[in-house]
C-alpha cells in the first residue's frame, strides 16, 4: 500500500519535522505542509489544521505532526472530523493506535524524543493497519458515534456499556 503522508509542524517541531521529511520522502509519497521556514510566531494549530483536513478529506491517508510536547498539536488536530489523532512516545502506542483505533495522525513532542525515536514511532505508525477485528470496530463505531452527536449538536454518544451506540 503506497500511502500518501502529509507532514507538518510550528516552530517548536520545525528540526524534527525536517529531519523525519529528509528520513522519509525516499520510502513514502509525503508532503512537507509546512512550517517551511523557522517562525517562532508560527502556532501549532495552523499546522494542525492543515495536516488533520489533508487526512479528514481523504486527500491523506496519514498525517505526521510536530510540535514542541505534541500536546497541542494532537488537541487541535482532533477537533477536524474524522481524525483520531493521537500523541505518542512508545512504539507499541504508534502501532496499536492504528491496529485498534484507526488512528490517522500521530503527533510527536520534538522537545520530548529525539530523532531516532521518531523514525521509530513514525515507521511503526506508518507500516501498522487497522486490524478490522470486530471488537475493534465495535468501539470505533461508538468513538465516531460520538463524533457524529456532536456535530449534529446533541452532545456526546451518551452510551454506556451494554447500550447500543
Amino acid at each position: 500500500m503506497n500511502l500518501r503522508i502529509v507532514l507538518g509542524a510550528d516552530h517548536g517541531g520545525f528540526v524534527l519535522k525536517n529531519e523525519l521529511f529528509t528520513r522519509l520522502r525516499d520510502s513514502y509519497v509525503i508532503s512537507d505542509l509546512g512550517a517551511h521556514a523557522f517562525d517562532p510566531t508560527d502556532d501549532y494549530a495552523d499546522f494542525a489544521e492543515a495536516v488533520a483536513c489533508e487526512v479528514a478529506s481523504g486527500r491523506a491517508q496519514r498525517g505526521i505532526l510536530v510540535c514542541g510536547s505534541g500536546v497541542g498539536a494532537c488537541i487541535a488536530a482532533n477537533k477536524v472530523p474524522g481524525i483520531r489523532a493521537c500523541l505518542c512516545h512508545d512504539t507499541y502506542s504508534a502501532h496499536q493506535g492504528v491496529e485498534h483505533d484507526d488512528m490517522n495522525v500521530i503527533c510527536l513532542g520534538a522537545r520530548v524524543i529525539g530523532l531516532e525515536l521518531a523514525i521509530e514511532l513514525v515507521t511503526a505508525f506508518l507500516n501498522a493497519r487497522f486490524t478490522g477485528e470486530e471488537r475493534h470496530c465495535r468501539r470505533l463505531k461508538k468513538v465516531l458515534s460520538i463524533e457524529h452527536s456532536a456535530l449534529q449538536g446533541k452532545g456526546g454518544g451518551g452510551g454506556t456499556k451494554g447500550e447500543a451506540a
